[in-house]
């Protein structure tokens, strides 16, 4: 019975010391917020391994044989958040983008490996984030430094997440939410947005004046935004291009897309008996903008999509036109471009007669397959044509299959373009002839 007591009291003793113990260093942490925003540190980790391989038809007309690329990439995106000091939390993280196979041209804008397609990612190393981020003021938050901006489906402003590298901007942000956090007005100025070619490309940064402005309000059946995005581009001169002749460097100066884009947007969801309809409706107006050298112009932009789920099955479709007046097509060079217009990436700069992609998907998703938490199948089908004079640009078949385990995302895609029967040259830009492309991609994703 003694032993037991004596037992009883060295144990109560331990937990007095612990508690004072921890006590002791909550005090501390209250006398130096900085102590207790480093104890509140939380680790970053964004690891990727991708293949990527490009089949690509020569140009109509030629009698250059067809073009493989193979690419092997791993990425790691590495770094911290700290808790808050003073309202203030800071995260730091490094981007690490090493070839394992380098059969691929990395960026048009560098001779080299042009006996290859282009698949952009360079390899690189560089700091992808660097923000304060202020939460003093009542329901606002203020972002200052390099950092990930998302707006809306990314149509117009987005990190380009498909990449490698990805897409960040120098800036500061404010984000206020009132009215029950229905309203949201979101508010940016940067001067720098570091794209996925890499520091060490010609066209990796792009400098200048960019608002972007972004305010929506959250109705029952949707949210409605109004927009306003005003890009003034520092221009890039052919010089900036050693290699390149000016026919090629020219339409790679970010000047030609100054512009400003303003607009609105409607998305919502609503059950209609046992079926989920979600719906989009978009609309957009563009005019040059700052010092654009091409002149003035005045494009418009508008979307409207309707998706259907029931149980395990999506489908949808959609019509998106990207106006041109025959000299210049409507611009988003700052869009996550791989989501829309097919996954091939065939008209990453939007043809100068314009283009209306007339699109349909369907999804099939289950959970709890094997080892796996869920496993989506996705099919998707475009059919592209100019808005002006109805030029067919041909169409494109895409798959995937994308199976989660933990944190572990497996990827594997396909995309199948072919501008049609007879294969001819449309000529959509100054240096651009559509051909034949097939792309497959094998991709392993681990997020912490």
């Amino acid at each position: 019975m003694t032993r037991l007591l004596n037992n009883k009291t060295a144990s109560h003793k331990l937990t007095m010391a612990l508690t004072l113990a921890v006590a002791a260093t909550c005090n501390v942490a209250q006398a130096n917020p900085i102590t207790g925003a480093l104890g509140e540190i939380k680790p970053l980790a964004d690891v990727r391994v991708r293949y990527e391989w490009v089949e690509q038809a020569p140009a109509p007309g030629t009698t250059t044989p067809s073009t493989t690329a193979n690419a092997i990439n791993a990425r790691a995106r590495l770094g911290f958040e700290t808790g808050k000091a003073w309202d203030t939390s800071l995260l730091v993280e490094g981007e690490f983008l090493t070839p394992l196979e380098s059969n691929f041209r990395s960026d048009n804008a560098v001779p080299g490996f042009t006996q290859y397609p282009v698949v952009a990612d360079p390899e690189a190393y560089e700091l992808n984030r660097f923000t304060l981020t202020n939460t003093s003021i009542t329901n606002t938050t203020l972002t200052l430094g390099r950092q990930r901006i998302n707006l809306d489906d990314q149509r117009f402003v987005g990190n380009v997440g498909w990449r490698m590298n990805e897409q960040t901007y120098d800036s500061l942000r404010a984000v206020n939410k009132s009215f029950d956090n229905k309203l949201t007005t979101d508010v940016t100025y940067s001067n720098r947005v570091n794209r996925v070619y890499g520091p060490d490309s010609p066209q990796g940064v792009y400098k200048g004046d960019f608002e972007l402005i972004n305010v929506a309000y959250q109705f029952g059946l949707g949210k409605l935004t109004a927009f306003d995005y005003l890009l003034h581009f520092d221009p890039l001169l052919n010089s900036d291009f050693p290699g390149l002749t000016a026919a090629q460097a020219t339409p790679l100066n970010p000047a030609r897309v100054s512009t400003q884009t303003w607009g609105a947007r409607f998305a919502g969801a609503k059950s209609v008996g046992k079926i989920k309809l979600a719906y989009i409706g978009s609309y957009a107006k563009q005019e040059d903008y700052g010092s654009n050298p091409t002149g003035n112009f005045d494009n418009s932009y508008y979307l409207g999509e309707l998706t259907g789920t029931f149980r395990q099955w999506t489908l949808g479709g959609g019509i998106e036109r990207l106006g041109g007046d025959g000299t210049r097509g409507f611009a988003t060079p700052l869009a996550t471009l791989h989501k829309f217009q097919g996954w091939v990436d065939k008209f990453l700069t939007t043809p100068d007669r314009g283009i209306k992609d007339t699109y349909a998907t369907g999804t099939y998703a289950v959970k709890g397959v094997g080892p796996f938490e869920t496993i989506a199948f996705t099919l998707m089908y475009h059919d592209y044509v100019s808005t002006r004079q109805d030029v067919s640009y041909g169409h494109e078949s895409n798959a995937q299959v994308a199976a989660k385990w933990q944190r572990l995302t497996t990827t594997v895609k396909y995309g199948d373009y072919g501008i049609g029967t007879p294969i001819r040259a449309i000529q959509t830009n100054a240096a651009t002839v559509l051909t034949d492309t097939k792309k497959f991609w094998l991709q392993f994703d681990y997020l912490w």
